[in-house]
């Protein structure tokens, strides 16, 4: 295993199929690194590969999470690491795919070493958040960690109720703990990357596209069982792209028109941040078309595998 693949991209921009392909061809195996298609209560709204293909190549790391779990990144790269050793002893080539730029990142740059935080603190903060609103917590946010605020939307709940669950929990800022961290779990290792970048416009037709197929094939059903659960909303898999439109729908507040409508646009913005993601936090990574980054693939692989072949004549 002295090559891996990483194919990144947005949403709906056809990683998954370009993945198949390269692992068909070459013996992979397909690794997920995307946040949502952990979770197993989320097949169908989060687009996860269908179980006849995960019948017919290799798959891991998705589908493995309960969405009660509120799954980290340090949770991912621990569960890569033993995925990898499983991969190395099959001989297969590892090909990871998603669109979670912090996990790419974690992998092949490192990741801060944040603490644990205690679920006594977590739960006090939660619910601080739900008796007050997410401006309250930023603004005792502001008071233990100004430079943390300042750079946070006063409504952004989720990163403001992590940046002062960090506070609590080790009286260092979030920013402190990202100068020490974990070593990258990809270093020393030959990488093929790519980010698939199609054409905004088709990008968002296959966005729209893609959401009515899931409405067809049961995403409704999907959004029930999981609201029966009754989870903490501000759990990751209650915020997938669908879900919380979906749940109102269910408990009669919008139609469903309105609940695909919001759904479609919530994934379109979230397409457009990915692009700015990538190109900032990751600027070094080859941008392609997604049918121009599959003939780049290819032919990487395939003078790699020569080459190696060659070495031992």
């Amino acid at each position: 295993m002295d090559v891996i693949v990483l194919i990144a991209g947005p949403t709906a921009s056809g990683k998954s199929a370009v993945a198949l392909e390269l692992a068909n061809e070459f013996g992979g195996t397909i690794i997920n690194a995307d946040a949502m298609q952990v979770y197993r209560d989320l097949r169908i709204i989060t687009a996860r590969p269908t179980v006849e293909e995960e019948s017919r190549l290799p798959h891991r790391l998705y589908g493995h999470v309960d969405a009660a779990v509120n799954y980290s990144v340090g949770h991912y790269v621990r569960d890569v690491e033993a995925a990898l050793a499983q991969v190395r002893q099959s001989q297969r080539i590892p090909i990871f795919v998603g669109g979670t730029g912090l996990y790419f990142k974690a992998l092949t740059r490192g990741l801060a070493a944040v603490p644990p935080i205690p679920a006594e603190i977590r739960r006090a903060v939660r619910e601080k958040l739900a008796a007050c609103g997410p401006e309250a917590l930023h603004d005792e946010l502001r008071r233990y960690d100004p430079d943390a605020a300042a750079r946070l939307n006063p409504r952004d709940r989720a990163r403001t109720s992590r940046a002062l669950e960090v506070i609590e929990a080790t009286g260092r800022p979030l920013a402190q703990w990202h100068t020490d961290g974990m070593r990258p779990l990809l270093a020393g290792v030959r990488l093929e990357r790519v980010f698939l970048a199609p054409a905004r416009a088709a990008l968002y037709v296959r966005i729209d596209a893609r959401f009515d197929r899931m409405l067809a094939d049961r995403a409704l059903d999907e959004a029930r069982a999981l609201a029966a659960r009754g989870l903490d909303p501000l759990l990751p898999a209650m915020k997938a792209h669908g879900v919380p439109w979906l749940v109102r729908h269910l408990r009669g507040e919008i139609t469903l028109t309105e609940a695909a409508d919001k759904a479609r646009q919530d994934t379109r913005h979230y397409a457009k941040r990915q692009f700015t993601w990538f190109r900032h936090q990751l600027a070094d990574w080859p941008q392609a078309a997604p049918e121009q980054a599959l003939d780049m693939l290819l032919g990487a692989l395939r003078a790699h595998l020569a080459q190696a072949s060659a070495s031992f004549r």
